[in-house]
């Protein structure tokens, strides 16, 4: 999901918050067991190769963790394991959104937009295209998935909007503005991330930057 960059380990909602759910695949901190770990590491195999592409195998390679274990903690088998790695993503980029505004002596929309933008320049600039946002791969691959995951896809997204919401609103967006703006914001983010990874060049993030942020911040109210 469009959080991105070498965040800090946090623990917290059933998974490692480790690297951003969208940052370069990494192990998760073998601190915690190994359901958190299979979790972590479902996110970032699904935003790299896809849901399809990512194997149950895989997932406990990647997190370290006995290939016995998935049954025992995901008895619904791979459909579980995508819906919960997919949810923590989007609870993990709500999240993301306090610490942008944390960094901001005067939070703008233009302003909080260029955050959400900067963490995917870094990302590419640092470590090539390879990932992109687990959620929207969940949701690419929905013919590969079960109507779970579109809705779990869905729900993830919404967890993300809200946030920004209230944050717009807090900055002086008019209440009934500040959903759709959120929408776009994420939408114009998101389609930007998909170009960039087909060109391989960060042109699509720094143009959507550009051209995007003042138009919302006319939605503020005149000084």
């Amino acid at each position: 999901m469009a959080a991105s960059g070498n965040a800090s380990r946090e623990p917290g909602d059933g998974a490692p918050a480790g690297p951003d759910p969208a940052a370069a695949p990494a192990a998760p901190a073998r601190s915690y067991g190994p359901r958190e770990r299979m979790v972590f590491s479902a996110a970032q195999l699904i935003r790299r190769d896809g849901v399809a592409a990512t194997g149950m195998r895989e997932v406990a390679a990647h997190a370290g963790a006995p290939r016995g274990s998935l049954q025992h903690y995901f008895p619904g088998g791979k459909e579980q394991l995508v819906n919960e790695a997919v949810a923590w993503a989007g609870r993990y980029a709500a999240r993301r959104v306090a610490r942008f505004l944390a960094t901001m002596p005067e939070p703008t929309p233009s302003g909080l937009f260029a955050a959400m933008v900067r963490q995917w320049t870094d990302e590419y600039e640092a470590e090539g295209f390879g990932g992109g946002c687990p959620v929207a791969a969940a949701t690419v691959d929905c013919a590969e998935s079960a109507e779970g995951t579109r809705s779990t896809a869905a729900a993830a997204f919404a967890a993300w909007n809200r946030p920004v919401a209230e944050a717009l609103t807090t900055m002086g967006v008019p209440a009934e503005r500040a959903p759709a703006l959120a929408t776009l914001m994420i939408s114009a983010l998101e389609g930007a991330i998909l170009i960039a990874r087909a060109e391989r060049s960060t042109r699509p993030l720094t143009l959507v930057s550009t051209e995007l942020s003042p138009l919302l911040d006319t939605h503020l109210p005149s000084p």
